[in-house]
């Protein structure tokens, strides 16, 4: 198959990584393969075009429009927690009163609100917190779980790793002993087939002198 790159390296078996020069001979043909790489300009072309305006509010655009233009952010309005009487020209309108009532009874709620919310937290914060910690150590003891069975898989599989390379380098020494074994064994054969006939040869020059003198 065209481009398929096969793994010839056996780590856990293989030995000579801490020989000098190796480490310089590894990161050289890490840099050639770096300058040899050359990445498409859009890599991410399979995936969706993304919608970053899927989530902003109107406040949200306001404010971004606010902040290309810098334009100073608003002061919060304070307004609506004054007790203003009314204006000097109203003094004696009953309307202008009653409005200026209201506005004072519409504060006391507000601060009656608040006061309540306070007891409620003072009440009930603390156990609400607690559910919200018992929450959050639940998570952590689950998250802390996956992580521990991640590392048995993948502890697994450097086991399984290095006793199928410890194997297989197992089984290449002994094909390469074997191989080594057979070349001996072939260049006995070649040399002795050479001294053959050499032999053969001094003896039918030998003949050949006999033949001669007779």
């Amino acid at each position: 198959m065209a481009g398929e790159v096969v793994v010839d390296a056996l780590p856990y078996f293989d030995q000579g990584y801490d020989e000098p020069g190796v480490r310089e001979a590894a990161l050289a043909l890490v840099d050639e393969e770096t300058r040899r790489y050359r990445p498409t300009k859009n890599y991410l072309e399979y995936l969706p075009a993304p919608n970053y305006i899927q989530f902003e509010t109107e406040i949200m655009k306001t404010e971004y429009e606010r902040m290309q233009s810098r334009l100073p952010m608003e002061m919060l309005n304070m307004k609506r927690y004054e007790l203003p009487p009314p204006p000097a020209g109203k003094m004696t309108d009953i309307s202008a009163w009653n409005e200026a009532v209201e506005n004072s009874q519409a504060q006391l709620e507000h601060q009656s609100l608040r006061i309540l919310n306070l007891e409620l937290l003072s009440d009930y914060g603390s156990n609400a917190w607690k559910s919200y910690n018992t929450v959050l150590s639940q998570m952590v003891e689950q998250a802390q779980k996956q992580l521990q069975e991640l590392r048995k898989k993948i502890q697994e599989i450097n086991w399984q790793r290095k006793n199928e390379q410890t194997q297989a380098g197992g089984k290449l020494k002994e094909l390469e002993e074997s191989w080594v074994g057979l070349v001996s064994k072939n260049y006995e054969i070649e040399r002795a087939c050479v001294e053959i006939e050499r032999e053969i040869e001094e003896m039918e020059q030998k003949r050949a002198k006999k033949v001669s003198k007779k």
